[in-house]
């Protein structure tokens, strides 16, 4: 059978210019990536991880090559020679965001914040049910200065998955937390990608998250250097750093 690819990526390059030259943070990437799958890469900084995240989350522009999506309707869209109309409507309906840093706007509750992007999804769940899915049900009502990073992270992953994603994109997302916090965050974003079918794509430096992945992909200079495929997979409470 072919498999039931997502994204097909072929010869993806990106290159940025600097006051002190060029530097090519994509040379030449080939990818395939099959829905359903939870992909995590690994790799020093400014290896290209991050790079190709935000290029197929339709953040940043490739320079060259083919990123082509295969969404609900099976039909492909390379993401390279896309509008910016196209991609921020790729954005809005079939991707979402966590990063880091939480970007929880301190002046609504953690409710109000994931009912921001359910405004503007066109199937999102109500912002109470994608709460309770990170077990935040009776935090809702809280402010972010209430609620630990852990917290406010899980807020996070609420309101990515509430506009019922195709694909997560998660860019360092228990970096700024302590291992308890950050296996919380994990066991949320396996469970609730796994809920909604989401394919989901973890950027981190830690090499422990690698075992709750199907495949590890690691990079260096630009390149995808090695792939690995877990036999088992860990769940993320079997985690520990």
């Amino acid at each position: 059978m072919e498999p039931d690819l997502v994204f097909q990526v072929r010869g993806l390059t990106k290159t940025y210019r600097t006051a002190a030259g060029e530097v090519r943070a994509l040379q030449g990437v080939d990818l395939d990536i099959e829905h359903g799958e939870v992909l995590v890469l690994l790799g020093p900084s400014g290896s290209g991880k991050s790079t190709l995240l935000n290029v197929l989350g339709g953040l940043d522009r490739a320079s060259g090559g083919q990123a082509v999506f295969h969404g609900k309707d099976k039909v492909g869209r390379d993401l390279v020679p896309a509008s910016d109309a196209d991609l921020t409507r790729y954005r809005r309906r079939s991707v979402g965001f966590i990063f880091q840093f939480f970007n929880l706007s301190p002046s609504l509750t953690a409710r109000e914040n994931v009912e921001l992007i359910t405004e503007i999804a066109d199937d999102p769940m109500d912002a109470r049910e994608a709460l309770d899915r990170v077990g935040l049900a009776a935090r809702m009502d809280h402010f972010p200065a209430e609620l630990s990073g852990g917290e406010q992270q899980r807020v996070a992953v609420a309101r990515a998955i509430a506009k019922r994603p195709e694909i997560l994109f998660c860019d360092e997302p228990t970096g700024s937390l302590d291992s308890a916090s950050g296996i919380k965050v994990l066991e949320a974003i396996t469970n609730v990608s796994a809920d909604v079918g989401a394919t989901t794509m973890i950027v981190t430096h830690n090499a422990v998250v690698a075992d709750i992945a199907h495949r590890v992909l690691r990079f260096r200079d630009g390149l995808v250097t090695g792939i690995q495929k877990n036999a088992a997979r860990k769940a993320a409470g079997e985690l520990a750093w």
